[in-house]
């Protein structure tokens, strides 16, 4: 027998439970704010933790996009799709500018999102001191006392090893001056959109049982060097190959029958969008 789910799959008790969490993390930005996480229908490090708040957060006239590695169309990004539609029926969408729930893995996307708009980021690692210390009470001491400095030193060590801060992903920021914070596993392109954004960005880490957030027109400082400045990845001189746009992030293509390059949006929205733009306009001048 097919019984029909709950409304969002999770009962009310833990969806009010997941929501108490979630307004304590936006009261105290950057501030991880622990939660019982629940068992999915999918394994802990997929994306559990931005599920659980989208879905405790979710209503019926709520529009949802989903995205993984800026891209509308990977297999977990269409998995949690399906998941939340069907435990909801509300209405899915590829369209940055329609949806007002944004679920995302690794990237924010390059339109820029408005006050009604809710960025939920699954985070993988939400401790930004861990690779300083194991032990979750030093962590929780080590922020009480402001004690960032071996988050400082490991920036240090990579400039001296390669004369840059050689961080990926997940460089760590300061938010409204107070908690340090780690911003998902973003790349540093994206860590200056987070400064006064005006949408509310909720982070979820499933597997770590951490909820933390950056409330909306909040400042969010990279972590930097005076003689060293925080710089984004540089993609001077390359642009998309299908819309031509040069400032966004940009996945580079590797031909493997002719090792030739090329660049293309990462954002798989954005791109559609600007490259259907370019046509219309392409078209209406042809017109003319």
């Amino acid at each position: 027998m097919i019984t029909k789910p709950h409304f969002a799959f999770f009962d009310e008790g833990s969806k009010k439970e997941i929501r108490r969490a979630t307004l304590k993390a936006v009261a105290i930005p950057g501030y991880q704010v622990p939660f019982a996480s629940r068992e999915m229908p999918i394994a802990r490090g997929w994306g559990t933790g931005g599920l659980q708040l989208t879905l405790s957060l979710i209503g019926k006239d709520d529009v949802l996009k989903v995205i993984d590695q800026g891209a509308d169309e990977s297999v977990n990004a269409v998995s949690i799709k399906k998941l939340v539609r069907h435990t909801t029926g509300v209405s899915v969408t590829e369209d940055t500018a329609e949806a007002n729930i944004i679920q995302s893995r690794h990237r924010i996307p390059e339109k820029q999102l408005r006050e009604d708009q809710i960025l939920v980021l699954q985070v993988p690692n939400p401790e930004p001191l861990r690779k300083v210390e194991a032990r979750e009470y030093l962590t929780k001491r080590m922020h009480a006392e402001d004690d960032y400095s071996g988050a400082w030193l490991l920036l240090f060590e990579q400039i001296m090893k390669y004369g840059r801060m050689s961080t990926g992903a997940e460089h760590p920021v300061y938010v409204n001056g107070g908690y340090m914070m780690t911003p998902s596993p973003i790349p540093r392109f994206d860590n200056p959109k987070m400064h006064q954004s005006k949408a509310l960005i909720l982070l979820g880490a499933g597997r770590e049982k951490k909820i933390f957030a950056v409330p909306p027109y909040t400042d969010v400082k990279s972590l930097a060097f005076d003689d060293y400045p925080f710089a984004v990845e540089s993609f001077e001189g390359k642009a998309c190959k299908l819309c031509g746009s040069t400032d966004v992030f940009l996945d580079e293509i590797i031909d493997p029958d002719t090792g030739e390059r090329s660049y293309q949006c990462n954002d798989t929205s954005f791109c559609m969008e600007h490259l259907n733009a370019r046509e219309k306009e392409e078209v209406e001048n042809s017109y003319v």
